[in-house]
C-alpha cells in the first residue's frame, strides 16, 4: 500500500523563486560571456530539478516486513518490529515534509539515527489504521488527535 506525502506547493515555488532571485544577484558579476551564463542557467535547473523531483515524489510504501519512505533518491526502510510509538508532532520543516503543515505524524524507532522521523502522509487516518494493523505493538494514539 503506497500513501503519498502532502505537499505545498506555495511553499515549493517560493523556494525556487528565493533561490532564483538570490542565486541571479549572486551571479551578476559573473555574467561577464555566453558561456558563463550558459553554465550558470544549467547549474540552476539542474537544481530547481532536484528539488521538484524531491517535493513531488514523497511517498510512504508498506512493505511486507518494512515502510519505506522515500523521497528523490533518499529512501528509509522501517522495519515494523523496531517502531515503537507514533504520535502527531506540531514541528516545521523537518523530517520527510515539503509542506508549512504543522500537523504531522513522528514516529519513533529503534534504528532510527535522531530517534524518530517526521512524516506528513496525504491521508493520515488511513495510513495510522495500516501502521497499527502491521504494527500491533506500537503505541499510536486515538485516532482524533491526528486530524
Amino acid at each position: 500500500m503506497v500513501f503519498h506525502a502532502k505537499t505545498n506547493t506555495v511553499l515549493v515555488l517560493t523556494i525556487f523563486l528565493l533561490v532564483f532571485v538570490f542565486g541571479t544577484i549572486a551571479w551578476l558579476p559573473f555574467f561577464t560571456s555566453f558561456l558563463t551564463i550558459i553554465i550558470m542557467s544549467t547549474v540552476f535547473i539542474i537544481s530547481a530539478v532536484f528539488i521538484g523531483w524531491y517535493a513531488t515524489s514523497i511517498q510512504f510504501v508498506f512493505c511486507e516486513n518494512h515502510l519505506l519512505v522515500k523521497g528523490g533518491p533518499f529512501k528509509s526502510k522501517i522495519p515494523y518490529q523496531s517502531i515503537t510509538s507514533v504520535s502527531p508532532t506540531t514541528e516545521k520543516f523537518t523530517g520527510y515534509l515539503i509542506s508549512s503543515s504543522d500537523k504531522g505524524l513522528e514516529i519513533f524507532y529503534k534504528s532510527a539515527t535522531h530517534g524518530s522521523i517526521k512524516i506528513l502522509p496525504k491521508d493520515k487516518i488511513k495510513f495510522i489504521l495500516e501502521l497499527k494493523k502491521r504494527c500491533p505493538n506500537a503505541q499510536i494514539m486515538q485516532n482524533e488527535r491526528f486530524e
